[in-house]
């Protein structure tokens, strides 16, 4: 409560600082203060506000009576209609454990009978007592609200941890467009790589276009050599959060959390996905068929909406995209006019004997190396010999199970010798086996007499 009174001081002190000069005439000091109430101004907690020519004027007259401390604001005392003893319980259970909220301290007052009180209440009251912090002793950081200005400003990227899949747990890579909303470039896979990183990257560009930048943590996907040679070759700037700080990042993670609420838990609910392949294609349909189609609570518009609204922006040629999402690696040629990569031997034009080129691959196919020097091609390096076929750090995607062929070979064999023994049984003339009839040997035997 006090940091926040200071804080509030320190803006009113930044706005009449040069007001406050005695040397400054009286028809300037108006001039100036008329300006400053023309423009909008930031406060501490990231709101923006304008002043009227009287408030200014008025925080100069308490600056020049009482100094800094008259411009602290005063404090505003409402009476308090919560019950003492319940708002003594709440205290007790959040020094208890500084980690409970106010909703889960409400809750517990509820559950044990002490009485009912509203979280928000409760969050006042915890401000007022200073009763605000985590367990470590620090009072949460204040984040101010930012928003794109247009479409493609900016796009958000990080990783999800999702259901098992095959046995393994499936991971979700996304990128979310500030202004919009909207999902731009999105990919399941088994792992948490620079691969799966760029699939989710390259159908963003492929579908939305070319940002201006992206933001995204420090993870090793993130500042991998790869993706952020993508990101130069495209031009798109590269913007880090700071270790520590997921807040930063609260527009996609809120999306993870609607994927979690909406999406994995109907996952749960029909026992699963049976491979990748399902899991993509049933978010696929979620995704476009509610998440884009929901009113968003801050823009009061659809994400579907927003961004048919926006500017288009640029998208890259198939040339461009190929470029953009190759690997590199540098290598100095030698006296035999050949490098080395990866186990693999390639032969160099000999022209470039001595100096470092720049080999360009795809990951998953080390035959083909393309050849730069000084950012000029130089032609294609010839295999010598290839050992290894795919770059060491990459995982290729697991094969589908394969289909069942719906044949049963035992079930045919045993049908078959079944129907065989019916069909045998059925040609036999049982008349044969009949027992002999008394009278007709009789008779038989009278005949030969």
């Amino acid at each position: 409560m006090e940091d926040g009174r200071q804080a509030e001081a320190l803006f009113r002190y930044s706005l009449i600082r040069e007001l406050a000069d005695p040397e400054l005439r009286p028809r300037r000091r108006g001039v100036m203060t008329r300006a400053l109430a023309e423009l909008e101004h930031v406060r501490d907690d990231g709101r923006r506000v304008r002043l009227s020519p009287a408030t200014l004027r008025r925080w100069l007259r308490h600056w020049r009576a009482g100094g800094f401390q008259a411009l602290l604001p005063g404090l505003k005392l409402q009476p308090n209609r919560t019950p003492t003893e319940i708002l003594g319980a709440a205290f007790t259970l959040k020094r208890e454990a500084p980690d409970r909220t106010a909703a889960q301290v409400a809750r517990i007052l509820e559950e044990t009978g002490a009485g009912k009180v509203s979280s928000r209440t409760l969050q006042r009251q915890f401000v007022r007592a200073g009763l605000n912090m985590r367990a470590d002793g620090i009072v949460p950081r204040v984040y101010g609200r930012f928003e794109a200005s247009e479409f493609g400003e900016l796009w958000t990227g990080d990783g999800l941890h999702g259901p098992v899949v095959a046995g393994v747990t499936a991971i979700l890579f996304a990128f979310i467009d500030d202004f919009s909303r909207a999902v731009v470039g999105w990919r399941w896979g088994h792992a948490e790589d620079t691969v799966r990183l760029e699939a989710a990257f390259r159908r963003g560009l492929e579908s939305a276009g070319v940002p201006r930048a992206v933001f995204v943590d420090r993870g090793s996907a993130f500042v991998s050599a790869p993706f952020h040679r993508t990101l130069a070759t495209l031009g798109i700037r590269i913007i880090h959060s700071r270790p520590g700080y997921p807040a930063s990042r609260g527009k996609v993670e809120r999306f993870f959390a609607t994927v979690r609420s909406q999406f994995l838990v109907e996952i749960a609910a029909r026992g699963g996905a049976k491979d990748l392949s399902e899991l993509n294609e049933l978010f696929d349909a979620w995704l476009h068929g509610v998440y884009h189609r929901s009113v968003h609570r801050e823009t009061k518009q659809t994400p579907l909406e927003r961004r048919l609204a926006a500017a288009s922006l640029r998208r890259p040629s198939p040339a461009e995209l190929h470029d953009a999402f190759l690997w590199s690696e540098r290598r100095r040629v030698s006296k035999t006019a050949s490098v080395a990569l990866f186990g693999n031997a390639y032969e160099i034009d000999p022209a470039l004997i001595g100096v470092r080129v720049e080999l360009l691959f795809d990951p998953f196919d080390l035959s083909q190396i393309e050849v730069r020097y000084q950012n000029r091609p130089m032609g294609r390096a010839v295999p010598l010999h290839i050992g290894r076929h795919t770059h060491p750090t990459v995982k290729p995607a697991a094969a589908p199970p394969p289909k069942a062929s719906g044949i049963d070979y035992l079930a045919l064999l045993r049908d078959r010798l079944a129907q065989e023994q019916r069909e045998r049984l059925g040609r036999i003339d049982y008349r044969k086996f009949a027992a002999p009839d008394p009278d007709a040997d009789a008779t038989h035997e009278e005949e030969h007499q």
